[in-house]
C-alpha cells in the first residue's frame, strides 16, 4: 500500500483530471483511437470479472463484519452490472443504436456513488442502521437484482427510453448529484485515514474520487477519443485499489504461517489475534502505548468476553462481535490526554468527566470504520450500569444489550485484578466479591453468576482471559 500513501490524496484524485483537460485543449494531442469492437470486448469482459471480484469483496465484509466493506461491495457491483450493459450494449453487436449505452454509464456511476456515500455514514443513521441488521443479505440479495435488471434493459431496450440520463437537462443533473456524492464519500474516507490510518480508507478516498472525475468525463468527452478512454481505466483502477487497500488491512506478512499458528496456538491471545486485521491490531496497540497501566488490558477483555459468551451459549456470530467489540471498547482513549490517562493518583471530578468522554469519542471513531451495531454497542457502553447510574447514556437493565453486559463483567474484572499507580492487584477472591456485591446495580445478575461459577471451577485462567479446554 507504500505506492498509495500520498501525503494529500487529492493529488491522485486530480491527476487524471488534469490529464483529462490537457488532452481536451490540446486536440492533436487527443486522437480517436480504440474501436466499438475493441469496446465491445474490453467493457464486457472487465466489467463480468469486477462482478465477481466485487461479489468476493462482499464476503470478505460479510465475514469481517464490516458494514462498510459489504456497502463498498455493493458499490463495486452496482458499478461492473451496469457498466457490463454499457459494454454488451456497444452498437453493431448485440444491439443497434440505442440510449442503453449512454444510460447505462451514466447510473453505474450514479448507483456507485450512493452506495460509497452510504458507506461513509456512521451506523446510526436510520438508513444504515435499518440495512446493517440485514447486511448479511444484501449481497446475495442485490447481485441478482442488478444482473436481472441489466437482463431486462439488454433484451428491452426501449425501456430506458423514459428515464434519458444521457441527455441535457437530466443528465447535468445527474452529473453534478454524483459527483456531489462521490466527492462527500471522497471527503468522509479522507477524515476516517487521518486518525485510523486503515489503508482501506484511503484506498476509498482515491476510488470515490476517481468516480467523480469518471462522471466530469462521461458528461464533457468525445467518445472514443483518447480523453475519453482515461473514465474507463479510472473505473477499473478504483477497483484494483480497493482490492489493494482491502488486502493491505486485512492481510499480514507471512499470513499462511500465522494463520496456521493461530489455529494451533495453546495462548488464546495468539488465537484471538490471528482473527484480527493488521490495522485493528495497530489501533489497539496505539491505544495501549498511551495507557501504561492497562497494556494488553482489551486482548484480556476480549478473551474472556468470549470465554463468558460461551458459557452462556452464544452463537458464534455473538462471540465474533463480543472479540471484536472487546478489543476496540477502548479506543476512545486515543483522544484523552495524556496527563489525564497517565495520572499516577486518584482522579479529579474535572479529570474523572474527560476520562468518561472515551467511550463516546470511541464510538465516534468506530462508528465511521464500518463496525456493525452490536460491536459498537460494546464500544459506547461498555461503562453503563444495571441501575442506570452509568455513563454516557444512562441506560438501565433490558436497555444495556446483552453483548455490553457480559463484556462489563469481564471489563471491571480484569481491571480489579490488575495493578494501578494508586493501588495494587486485586486477588481473584476479592474482585470476585465485588461483582457479587454489586450484581444488580451494576452488572447482570446472570452473567455474574456465569462468571463466578466460570473462574471458580478452576477451568478459567485469571489475567489471561483463557478458559481452558
Amino acid at each position: 500500500m507504500k505506492t498509495l500513501s500520498l501525503k494529500n490524496p487529492l493529488v491522485g484524485i486530480l491527476l487524471p483530471l488534469a490529464a483529462y483537460v490537457f488532452l481536451r485543449a490540446l486536440p492533436p494531442l487527443d486522437p480517436i483511437c480504440g474501436t466499438p469492437v475493441f469496446h465491445f470486448q474490453l467493457v464486457s469482459t472487465t466489467s463480468l470479472i469486477s462482478i465477481v471480484l466485487s461479489v468476493i469483496i462482499g464476503f470478505i465484509g460479510i465475514r469481517r463484519r464490516n458494514l462498510q466493506v459489504i456497502y463498498v461491495s455493493l458499490a463495486f457491483i452496482s458499478l461492473a452490472g451496469l457498466f457490463s450493459v454499457h459494454g454488451l450494449a456497444t452498437p453493431g453487436f448485440i444491439l443497434g443504436p440505442t440510449h442503453l449505452v449512454g444510460v447505462a454509464s451514466q447510473l453505474s456511476v450514479l448507483t456507485m456513488a450512493f452506495w460509497l456515500m452510504l458507506s461513509t455514514l456512521p451506523t446510526e443513521h436510520p438508513l444504515s442502521s435499518w440495512l446493517s441488521h440485514r447486511a448479511r443479505y444484501l449481497v446475495w440479495l442485490y447481485t441478482p437484482l442488478v444482473l436481472l435488471a441489466g437482463a431486462y434493459a439488454l433484451s428491452n431496450p426501449s425501456v430506458v427510453d423514459w428515464v434519458p440520463v444521457d441527455q441535457a437537462p437530466l443528465r447535468t443533473f445527474v452529473a453534478l448529484l454524483t459527483i456531489l456524492m462521490a466527492a462527500t464519500a471522497a471527503y468522509r474516507y479522507h477524515q476516517s485515514y487521518r486518525y485510523s490510518r486503515f489503508p482501506f480508507q484511503l484506498a476509498m478516498t482515491l476510488a470515490a474520487g476517481w468516480i467523480g472525475v469518471s462522471q466530469v468525463i462521461i458528461t464533457t468527452g468525445v467518445t472514443f477519443y483518447l480523453s475519453w478512454w482515461i473514465y474507463h481505466i479510472l473505473l477499473l483502477l478504483a477497483l484494483i485499489v480497493t482490492i489493494i487497500g482491502l488486502v493491505s488491512q486485512y492481510s499480514r506478512q507471512n499470513s499462511l504461517v500465522l494463520s496456521v499458528r493461530g489455529l494451533l496456538a495453546t495462548d488464546p491471545r495468539d488465537r484471538l489475534a490471528a482473527g484480527l486485521s493488521p490495522s485493528v491490531r495497530n489501533l489497539v496497540s496505539a491505544t495501549e502505548a498511551r495507557d501504561r497501566y492497562t497494556a494488553g488490558h482489551s486482548y484480556r477483555v476480549a478473551l474472556s468476553a468470549v470465554s463468558l459468551g460461551r458459557q452462556l451459549d452464544l452463537p458464534p456470530e455473538d462471540l465474533r462481535a463480543l472479540a471484536e467489540g472487546g478489543i476496540l471498547h477502548d479506543v476512545g482513549k486515543l483522544q484523552i490526554p495524556d496527563e489525564v490517562l497517565n495520572k499516577p493518583g486518584p482522579l479529579s471530578e474535572e479529570e474523572r468527566k474527560i476520562i468518561e468522554r472515551h467511550p463516546a469519542l470511541g464510538y465516534e471513531m468506530c462508528s465511521r470504520l464500518g463496525l456493525l451495531p452490536e460491536e459498537l454497542d460494546i464500544v459506547r457502553s461498555h461503562h453503563e450500569r444495571m441501575d442506570g447510574a452509568g455513563y454516557p447514556d444512562q441506560l438501565a437493565a433490558d436497555q444495556i444489550p446483552l453483548l455490553v453486559r457480559i463484556l462489563s463483567v469481564a471489563d471491571v474484572y480484569d481491571a480489579l485484578t490488575s495493578a494501578r499507580a494508586y493501588r495494587n492487584a486485586w486477588s481473584q477472591d476479592e474482585a470476585l466479591a465485588f461483582l457479587e456485591e454489586h450484581s444488580g446495580t451494576h452488572f447482570d445478575p446472570a452473567c455474574v453468576t456465569a462468571w463466578v461459577k466460570m473462574v471458580k471451577s478452576g477451568f478459567f485462567r485469571p489475567g489471561t482471559g483463557e478458559l481452558l479446554e
